[in-house]
C-alpha cells in the first residue's frame, strides 16, 4: 500500500512538472507569437507585385514600393558573404584542426569577444575604417560592418560541425596516402558541408535585420542603387526612416516592410532547419 501511494505521488509529481515545463514553453512564445500577429495584421495587406517593384514616391503621393530597399539588402547580403564566408571556414577549420595550440585559444577568445560587441559598435568601426578614409558612404562600408557579426557565427558553426566529425575519418584518409590539405578540404568539409551551411544561414537571418550598423556606413538612398561603392537602402532602414515619420502613407509601407523582413527571416530559419536535417 505504501508502495503503491509513493508510485502515484511520483507519477503526479512528473504529470505537474510536465505540465510546468509546457506552459513555461508557451508563455516564452507568446511574445513571439504576438509580435508575427501584430506585424503580420498590419503589413501582408501592403504586399503586392506593385510594393516589391515600384521605388518609393515623394510624400503625398498614393502607392510606392521597396523596391531600392529589398535590392540594397540583397546587395549587402551577397557582399557581407562574399567577406565572411570564406574567411569564417578557414579560421573554423583551424581552430577544429589546432584545437590546444595558444593561437587557436587566443583566436577562439577574440570570436567570443566578437560575439559580445554591440553592433552599433560595429558600424562606428567600419565607419572610421572605411567611410572616413573613402570621404562617402557605400554599400560596401555597410557589408564591412556586417561581416564583424556574421564572421563569429560562421567560425562557431564551422568549429564545433567539424569537431563532431569522427577522427577515425581523417585517420582513414591520411592511412590511404591523401595529403593532409585534400583532407581536410575533400573529407571533412563535405562531410561537415550541412552543419558548416545551417551556421551561414543562420547567420545571414542573424544579419538581414541589423539596422544600427547601417546606420554610419550603407546610410540609405531613395534610388535604386546597384554599385556597392554608392550608398544603398535596405530594408531596416526603411523600416527605420518611415515607421517613425508622421506621414500615414509612409507607415504603411513601413508596416509592409516590416511584414516582408519577418518573412524573410522565416524562411532563412526554416531552410536552416531543412538543410540540418537533410
Amino acid at each position: 500500500m505504501i508502495q503503491k501511494t509513493s508510485l502515484e505521488t511520483l507519477l503526479i509529481k512528473n504529470y505537474l512538472f510536465k505540465g510546468l515545463i509546457v506552459f513555461l514553453s508557451l508563455l516564452m512564445l507568446l511574445p513571439l507569437l504576438f509580435i508575427l500577429f501584430f506585424v503580420l495584421k498590419n503589413g501582408i495587406s501592403q504586399l503586392s507585385w506593385a510594393f516589391l517593384s515600384e521605388l518609393p514616391k515623394p510624400v503625398g503621393d498614393t502607392g510606392g514600393g521597396v523596391l531600392n530597399a529589398w535590392v540594397g539588402s540583397l546587395l549587402l547580403l551577397a557582399t557581407t558573404s562574399v567577406l565572411s564566408v570564406p574567411l569564417g571556414i578557414w579560421v573554423g577549420i583551424y581552430l577544429s584542426e589546432a584545437r590546444n595550440s595558444k593561437l587557436a585559444f587566443c583566436t577562439r577568445f577574440c570570436v567570443d569577444l566578437l560575439q559580445g560587441i554591440p553592433s552599433i559598435v560595429m558600424g562606428i568601426i567600419a565607419y572610421i575604417w572605411v567611410v572616413v578614409p573613402s570621404g562617402h558612404f557605400s554599400a560596401f562600408s555597410g557589408s564591412v560592418a556586417l561581416s564583424l557579426l556574421m564572421i563569429p557565427l560562421i567560425v562557431t558553426a564551422t568549429e564545433e560541425t567539424l569537431k563532431l566529425i569522427p577522427n577515425t575519418l581523417k585517420e582513414a584518409s591520411l592511412a590511404l596516402g591523401v595529403p593532409y590539405w585534400k583532407t581536410v578540404l575533400k573529407v571533412l568539409v563535405p562531410t561537415g558541408f550541412n552543419g558548416i551551411l545551417t551556421g551561414i544561414l543562420l547567420s545571414l537571418s542573424r544579419i538581414a535585420g541589423e539596422t544600427a550598423p547601417l546606420l554610419f556606413t550603407a546610410f540609405g538612398s531613395p534610388f535604386l542603387e546597384t554599385s556597392i561603392f554608392k550608398p544603398v537602402q535596405s530594408l531596416p532602414l526603411l523600416i527605420f526612416n518611415y515607421a517613425t515619420s508622421p506621414y500615414e502613407d509612409w507607415q504603411r509601407i513601413g508596416w509592409g516592410a516590416s511584414c516582408l523582413l519577418i518573412l524573410s527571416i522565416l524562411g532563412f530559419n526554416i531552410l536552416a532547419k531543412v538543410v540540418k536535417r537533410s
